[in-house]
């Protein structure tokens, strides 16, 4: 067997692994929605329908992009458990290559992001919400890299915490909180200081939650949903080679 044949396989059989709990208790993922729905039924109501649309139709995709996000993000936790409890050592000595252990778990979040992407639209589309499914998937397909990427980081995080637990939430919390807000997830930011505006433009989720808005919307202007996809590939190319190097000198 080939080493890039060997790889692939690993890297399945640590995905499979890390959907398991995903599957015995598919209330983890109804609980993680909890947040969201908040965010749509308490919030919503109080945004002004948009030139485009229903406050909902602006709303829900950016709801949708934050659920990637703190779901990726928080996902480096369940490391932090493992490298206590010494299973994270057990797997670093295995036959499995270090590579497989870290982009298994890391395409492992995709799954849930979709699972919780369906529950948000079945939710919404009764209500003032117009489904473009066609559409909906291109923008699925763009969370999903920036979805592996912040999994990715949050996996080197915790490699870096180790048994630290309080370091891993710290920084999580710190970094999580302004990237949401300067994509202007909640509240649009047309009206924003330059300097926020400065900040958005770096921040690249703002262009993710631009092309999902534009998607969802049902449209598809080109350069908004390439930089959105772009932005997205980038940070699955940097998380992955930050989680990858992490993963590597991991003892």
């Amino acid at each position: 067997m080939s080493s890039v044949t060997s790889v692939a396989a690993d890297t399945w059989n640590v995905m499979n692994r890390e959907l398991k709990p995903v599957w015995r208790e598919p209330a983890s993922v109804l609980f993680a929605m909890v947040q969201p729905l908040v965010f749509l039924g308490l919030f919503a109501p109080l945004l002004p329908d948009r030139p485009g649309g229903s406050a909902l139709q602006w709303f829900v995709p950016g709801i949708i992009a934050m659920t990637a996000l703190m779901g990726a993000s928080f996902t480096g936790a369940n490391l932090t458990t493992e490298i206590m409890t010494g299973s994270h050592e057990r797997m670093l000595v295995s036959p499995l290559s270090r590579s497989s252990l870290l982009i298994g778990r890391a395409l492992k979040e995709v799954v849930p992001m979709l699972l919780q992407t369906a529950l948000i639209l079945a939710v919404v589309t009764p209500f003032s919400f117009d489904l473009h499914l066609g559409h909906v998937l291109v923008g699925v397909v763009v969370l999903a890299g920036f979805s592996v990427g912040i999994g990715s980081l949050s996996f080197a995080l915790a490699l870096v915490a180790k048994d630290q637990e309080w370091l891993f939430w710290t920084v999580q919390q710190t970094l999580v909180f302004p990237v949401l807000l300067l994509a202007g997830v909640l509240l649009p930011l047309d009206g924003a200081p330059g300097w926020l505006r400065t900040a958005s433009d770096l921040n690249p989720l703002t262009y993710v939650v631009e092309a999902e808005r534009a998607l969802f919307a049902g449209t598809f202007p080109a350069a908004t949903v390439a930089y959105g996809a772009l932005a997205s590939a980038l940070v699955a190319a940097f998380g992955l080679w930050v989680g990858l190097k992490a993963m590597r000198s991991s003892n």
